[in-house]
Formats: C-alpha cells, structure tokens, sequence
C-alpha cells in the first residue's frame, strides 16, 4: 500500500510538472495611458489566447501567460495593436488608434515611423517584403505562395529580396 501510494504521487507530481512547464510567460511593451487602456490591453491579449495578461501603467509592461500550442507572443501583439495600442513591435493602424478615448492617445512613434510601419512589414514574418511581391495579397502571405519557412526567407523565392 505504502509502494502504491508513493508510485501514485510520483506520477501525480510528474503530470502537474508538465502542465506547468507547457504554458510560457513572457513581457511585451505595450504603450497606452490609464486604466481604460488596462482594460482594453489586457481584454485583447486574453481574447488572443493568453490564459493570464496583466499591463502596468507605469512601466508599459503587458505580462502574459500563454500555451505555446494555442498562440503566441506575435498572435497576442497582433491582437493588441487591432485594439489600438503599439508594441514593441506592432504598430496600431492609425484609424483604429484614432478612436481610442482622448485619454488614451498616448504619444506615438514620430509619424513617419508610424505612417511606415502601418503597412505591415511582414511576408510571412519578413522585414522586406514591400507587399508588391507575389506572395502578398492585401498584406498578408497567400498560403499558396508561401515564400518562407519557419519565419525566415527561403533564398531563391521571387517573394523574398535582400
């Protein structure tokens, strides 16, 4: 009985080591101002697949816990900045920071920057691509015509250029 049981709680310890190590932390950047800005930051990093988000208004640092099977920090950024808040590296759209409450505008990267990085800079997660190249459509990578693999160009795709 006494072999059972620790054999029982060797197996129970292992299973909840696991569980624990299968969920990933991490700290984006995020800018915004107030706790209307909290509310919306942290609701959208949930609503992208963190199981916890909590954003500090003084050191604009969002803290996510997520399942790296069931998104990513890239996914959450991307569903941030659709909300109208800047990462660290995902820009807002302009229309949609726009029509944050006045309290919340916070103060952006200069305008040509901002203005620059609205179009997204990424064909399937490449800086280079200028969304004229075959494998982009309405700025986002055909999955037909995908021209990278594991985040990184494959040389020798018309869509890829260095």
């Amino acid at each position: 009985m006494k072999k059972n049981l620790s054999v029982f709680v060797l197996l129970l310890s292992f299973f909840l080591s696991t569980s624990i190590f299968a969920q990933k932390t991490e700290e984006i950047k995020v800018w915004g101002n107030c706790g209307m800005c909290k509310k919306t930051i942290e609701t959208a990093a949930l609503k992208a697949g963190a199981k916890t988000a909590s954003w500090s208004e003084e050191t604009k640092m969002l803290t996510v816990a997520y399942k790296p099977k069931k998104t990513d920090a890239k996914a959450i950024q991307e569903a941030v900045a659709a909300s109208g808040y800047d990462t660290q590296d995902v820009t807002a759209p302009n229309e949609v920071y726009s029509k944050l409450h006045g309290c919340c505008q916070y103060d952006r990267k200069p305008a040509q920057e901002v203005a620059k990085n609205d179009i997204k800079k990424e064909c399937c997660g490449m800086e280079n691509c200028d969304h004229k190249m075959d494998c982009c459509k309405e700025e986002k990578c055909e999955k037909d015509k995908s021209c990278c693999k594991d985040g990184k160009c494959e040389k020798g795709k018309s869509c890829c250029t260095k």
